[in-house]
């Protein structure tokens, strides 16, 4: 046993470091430059955050302070709702990279085709004008002539780019004897007029004149470089060709503000969206669970109920989770929830709390308030059990409810059971279904109070007609809904087991993040229906 519990804690350390890493990647590394202030905050973000979950999730098993459980759970449950989240909108964005580069690469492209003239300028060499020499296509690593013989321009660069773009600097073409420019680079040169013109090397290759006197070398995701002045017969220095080094290559050129490389731009644009998409879901969650839970209410038919108590209604509360992040002020949202309904019973159907009666026992003081005409019940579950089961039994009784520990009392028209969780199977505090139901007369419908859903075939075995659960929030978070769906035999709702109907309710509070996304929590008004009205 011990051993599977080992390596089931190095999975989910693994799987925890997996995904942190991959959210950093993302957020971080694909998206800030190297050594720059934002790479240094998110990766200690990185590091930290994670820790601080850590220490939210084992400080109350440890008997931390109350005061530094507080401090550690929002910030640390809040990130692990947050990053599952950011993980789900990252993984979606995997998607939207490729397609959103590929929107990009034809929108430059077809800016690059305007920029020189049209597809005939970007196609081939343009032709000179009367009187100018004809302009020829130098070969990469090749220098080009003026009609002395003189070489003008050197075109080589290590990797196969042009000279001028190899050190992040673009010498200015010479001009010929009638001042057109010459190219630096494979590609086409379109002639400029006698006075001498400076000349752009594009990406492409392809290099025009332009009118302002200004070229400037552009390397495909790389460097910007800008030659100051005019060409006049020979070759003049670039100037600001220095850029900043950045994800997927420079980034952005002294004099021309930033530009940065589709590579870049895709990153940020999705890593901004995901963000936006999660810190959004997250928001919304978490007003849901502070603003309280909502009405559900639901008919439940049972033959054997007699005429007098058809309408009975059963207020149905579970996992509260009173603990450091929601306190008094929850629990009497809760109250006056329920009461608001005017209920005949209320029944509180465990994981009221997660942690000690002496931490704990002000936040559940508005629970003295509860009414209903026949009282409230309370049965434990599995997270009383991790707070001091028998401390919180003696103080609920104390708030004027009462526990069923496995007993049952007999109410107008039906009999009410409960069950003890069956977490406390390891304090000799288990579920017995004979001491709660077996001497009962089975003529007489029975409603049984059981935290968790999967004592449903005991119920049915006992002959229940109806049961009452909570413990699965209904998942909590999407998608661990359908990790809920998978992990108990009702997640939410009403469902039918042979002769006994099971009913889950998703709860009033939350566990861990304060959060819930997909399953609203909910006080839910049980009706009972006699067949026989």
């Amino acid at each position: 046993m011990v051993v599977l519990f080992v390596l089931i804690a190095l999975a989910a350390i693994g799987l925890l470091t997996g995904v942190h890493w991959y959210v950093w990647r993302r957020l971080v590394r694909d998206t800030t430059a190297r050594g720059g202030w934002a790479r240094r905050t998110g990766t200690a973000a990185a590091f930290a955050l994670p820790l601080i979950s850590v220490g939210a999730l084992v400080a109350g098993r440890a008997g931390a302070p109350f005061p530094l459980q507080r401090a550690l759970a929002w910030p640390g449950y809040l990130w692990l709702a947050l990053l599952l989240y950011l993980t789900l909108a990252l993984l979606a964005g995997e998607a939207v990279r490729p397609l959103l580069g590929a929107w990009l690469g034809r929108h430059e492209k077809s800016a690059d085709v305007r920029s020189t003239g049209g597809p005939a300028a970007a196609a081939g060499p343009a032709a000179a004008p009367s009187g100018a020499p004809a302009t020829a296509s130098a070969p990469v690593g090749a220098a080009a002539r003026n009609a002395d013989g003189a070489t003008t321009a050197p075109a080589g660069a290590a990797g196969g780019l042009p000279a001028a773009l190899a050190d992040n600097s673009a010498p200015a073409a010479a001009a010929t004897p009638n001042g057109a420019g010459t190219a630096v680079a494979s590609g086409s040169v379109k002639a400029g007029d006698a006075t001498g013109e400076a000349v752009t090397a594009a990406a492409d290759g392809v290099v025009t004149a332009t009118a302002g006197g200004t070229g400037a070398a552009v390397a495909d995701g790389g460097a910007n470089a800008v030659a100051n002045g005019a060409v006049k017969g020979v070759e003049g220095p670039a100037e600001g060709a220095t850029g900043e080094a950045g994800v997927g290559g420079v980034v952005g050129s002294e004099g021309a503000g930033p530009a940065p490389s589709r590579r870049l731009f895709v990153a940020r644009a999705v890593a901004v969206g995901a963000t936006a998409v999660a810190a959004g879901t997250v928001g919304y969650g978490t007003y849901t669970v502070l603003r309280g839970p909502r009405v559900k209410r639901i008919t439940v038919p049972l033959a054997k109920l007699p005429r007098g108590a058809h309408g009975f209604r059963i207020a149905v509360v579970s996992d509260i989770h009173l603990g450091p992040i929601l306190g008094r002020a929850h629990t009497r949202r809760v109250v006056e929830t329920v009461n608001r309904t005017n209920p005949d019973l209320v029944a509180v159907v465990g994981d009221l709390v997660d942690g000690s009666v002496a931490d704990l026992g002000p936040a559940a003081e508005p629970l003295r308030a509860l009414s209903a005409r026949h009282g409230s019940y309370f049965v434990t579950g599995n997270h009383e059990y991790y707070s001091g089961a028998d401390e919180w039994v003696d103080r609920v009784r104390e708030l004027g409810l009462r526990p069923l520990e496995n007993e049952r009392t007999e109410l107008p028209g039906f009999d009410l059971a409960g069950v003890n969780d069956v977490a406390g199977e390891s304090e000799g505090h288990g579920p017995d279904f004979g001491k709660a139901l077996g001497d009962r007369d089975r003529s007489r419908a029975s409603v049984l109070l059981a935290h968790q859903p999967v004592v449903i075939h005991d119920a049915v075995k006992a002959g229940v007609d109806l049961q009452l659960s909570g413990h699965t929030h209904g998942g909590q978070l999407w998608p661990g809904t359908y990790v809920a769906e998978l992990a108990n035999p009702t997640a939410a709702g009403l469902e039918r087991y042979g002769d006994t109907q099971l009913y889950v309710t998703r709860g009033a509070g939350a566990w861990g993040p304060p959060v819930r996304v997909g399953a609203p929590p909910d006080v839910t008004v049980v009706e009972l229906a006699s067949t026989r009205a």
